[in-house]
């Protein structure tokens, strides 16, 4: 699409962002620009996002100057490497607002003695699972290979390997940024230390995040694969699942998803087109231990059995998430627990016979070392959870938005008496309360440091922290 925006017709944030034109070697653009309308899309395709500028930096240097300007133009400031959760930043309004993309900053080095990956703002993860693979290390990796390292880590992030090793936030040893003032820091266990907590959960409220480092485990295969059946099959299995996981050994990490796949060359002649149930996931330990934790699931006799012992760097694509820009709407939940009544709500759904719209109906095997509190961890130390639910759907068209939006709801309100009213907020791609994903100390704690680096509220993370004093007012 291009645009029809002219200079005369800028809206007067705009034109104050003129202040950056010329910035990051020519990488800064704004409305009315050729390369605005390309630079200022998310991952999320389905998403308008329409700030006042968009600055591309490839250099620290370039990320201070770009600080600096829009904070003396009066404007502030988003940071973004990939935009999948973009859906709360849009809502919050971008009129002032120059989208940061760290995306031309994708650099990463391995050390294989100290099993550290340093890696730059702007790294995705397929990045990083290739050359710690080489050296036959893992990281704590989320479920496809084009999401943003920072912003999944600053969030939490949630692996094949997290009910033995806990969030991916609870894993970093050192985060880069540039703060409101401009200046480049590092923050760690001794440097910057509440800011080091803060960072560790806390979302991308408190600067520009240039690098990040995190421990690499020795991890060089896994026991893993998938269990797919029809989905006319889907109420004995999700039911013998949800009884399963909550007791499941540490060393197992699943997801349960009813499936409708699209009718498109891209997906397998045996799939294309069907309903489908599947169970995807890891274990860790031998072949023996893996077909030990599984066997319940395995005596319903799926249609396609593809466990085994696989390379480690290969779970990055195990749950075949899509990749590239992609327009979706979704809606997501954390249940407390999944008993009968709550089987029975979700399969009246997304079960036999729906006619949903929903591409995907999700629920994530939760517990182990997520619920467990992380000694010496970050603002977010674990998961207070047995589950947590995602439901999304294609919106190629309004008219599809619209309806994925309805159905994704709905899935969401029919196990409302199970949810337990928190929040994982790297799933909740819409507005949300960010107060629920963390205790009352930590909120307070959080807001506590993001007044003492950003007191002039310089920055706009998707799920926003607030300083404890703005506009005059005591925020809650």
């Amino acid at each position: 699409m291009t645009s029809q925006t002219t200079p005369t017709s800028l809206r007067p944030d705009q034109r104050r962002a003129e202040a950056l034109r010329g910035l990051c070697d020519g990488g800064v653009h704004l409305p009315g620009d050729p390369g605005y309308d390309a630079a200022r899309l998310p991952w999320n395709a389905a998403l308008d996002q329409r700030p006042a500028a968009v600055a591309q930096p490839r250099t620290v240097a370039q990320v201070q100057e770009v600080v600096r300007a829009a904070a003396a133009a009066d404007l502030r400031i988003a940071p973004q490497s990939t935009g999948h959760n973009a859906g709360p930043l849009v809502a919050q309004g971008l009129d002032d607002v120059v989208v940061l993309r760290t995306s031309a900053m994708t650099g990463v080095t391995i050390d294989p003695v100290r099993r550290i990956a340093r890696v730059e703002g702007g790294a995705l993860w397929m990045h990083a699972t290739e050359p710690a693979g080489d050296h036959g290390l893992a990281a704590l990796h989320g479920s496809s290979p084009d999401v943003g390292i920072a912003g999944y880590s600053l969030g939490g992030g949630i692996g094949w390997y997290a009910r033995r090793l806990g969030l991916a936030t609870n894993s970093l040893t050192a985060v880069e940024l540039v703060t409101a003032d401009g200046e480049h820091l590092r923050a760690d266990a001794h440097r910057n230390a509440e800011l080091f907590w803060a960072l560790r959960g806390g979302g991308g409220s408190f600067g520009v995040v240039t690098a990040l480092e995190f421990r690499l485990y020795a991890i060089e295969t896994a026991y893993a694969g998938m269990l797919i059946w029809d989905r006319e099959v889907a109420e004995p299995v999700l039911r013998r699942w949800a009884q399963w996981a909550p007791g499941a050994p540490d060393d197992v990490t699943t997801s349960f998803r009813v499936l409708n796949l699209p009718p498109i060359p891209d997906i397998p002649e045996l799939l294309r087109g069907r309903s489908v149930v599947v169970i995807d996931g890891a274990v860790l330990g031998s072949d023996e231990a893996g077909a030990a934790a599984i066997a319940d699931l395995r005596a319903l006799s799926p249609e396609i059995d593809t466990f085994g012992r696989v390379p480690a760097r290969s779970l990055v694509r195990l749950h075949m998430d899509p990749e590239g820009p992609t327009p979706v709407v979704s809606d997501s939940a954390m249940l407390g627990g999944m008993p009968d009544e709550a089987v029975d709500a979700f399969l009246s759904e997304v079960g036999p016979g729906s006619s949903s719209s929903l591409l995907m109906a999700e629920l994530r095997q939760l517990g182990g070392a997520l619920g467990r509190e992380h000694e010496g961890g970050g603002a977010l130390k674990k998961l207070d959870a047995a589950f947590v639910t995602f439901a999304g759907a294609m919106a190629l068209t309004p008219e599809m938005a619209a309806q994925g939006e309805h159905d994704a709801h709905r899935l969401t309100k029919v196990l409302s008496p199970w949810a337990n009213g928190r929040s994982y907020l790297n799933f909740a791609e819409s507005a949300v309360d960010p107060r629920t994903a963390y205790d009352e100390r930590a909120w307070l704690q959080l807001k506590g440091i993001r007044s003492a680096v950003d007191p002039h509220g310089l920055f706009v993370g998707n799920h926003r922290i607030p300083r404890l004093v703005e506009h005059g007012r005591v925020t809650d």
